[in-house]
């Protein structure tokens, strides 16, 4: 599975932006996909997770109730909407794939890395 992640930018605080998560590959409607990030000077953080059927999410609470995670997996694509945009919300955000049980906080739980995509949101 490879993946390729989209749709970083800079907004002011408030604003929104949509990520994607373009993935190829048959077998990536069955793999599980997490959004994580990374600002600077701080360690990766697990933002939102989707279980491959699509049917089971997982945000971290500083996102819960602002970000959403979906997935069109006829399109191979998982997205993650991001509304009401704090300053405290810049970092890279990466996507990430897994087989196995389900959703997975932890990075090293996952095989498949797409490269990062620049989220800025000036106050």
């Amino acid at each position: 599975v490879q993946l390729q992640a989209s749709g970083g930018g800079s907004v002011q605080a408030g604003g929104s932006l949509r990520l994607s998560c373009a993935a190829s590959g048959r077998t990536f409607k069955t793999y599980h996909v997490a959004w994580f990030r990374q600002a600077p000077g701080k360690e990766h953080e697990f933002v939102a997770g989707i279980h491959w059927r699509g049917d089971t999410q997982d945000y971290a609470g500083a996102v819960k109730g602002r970000f959403t995670i979906s997935r069109d997996n006829a399109r191979g694509t998982v997205y993650l909407q991001m509304n009401s945009l704090k300053p405290e919300d810049t970092a890279v955000y990466s996507c990430a794939a897994r087989s196995g049980l389900g959703i997975s906080l932890s990075q090293i739980d996952y095989s498949y890395w797409g490269q990062g995509t620049l989220v800025t949101v000036s106050s």
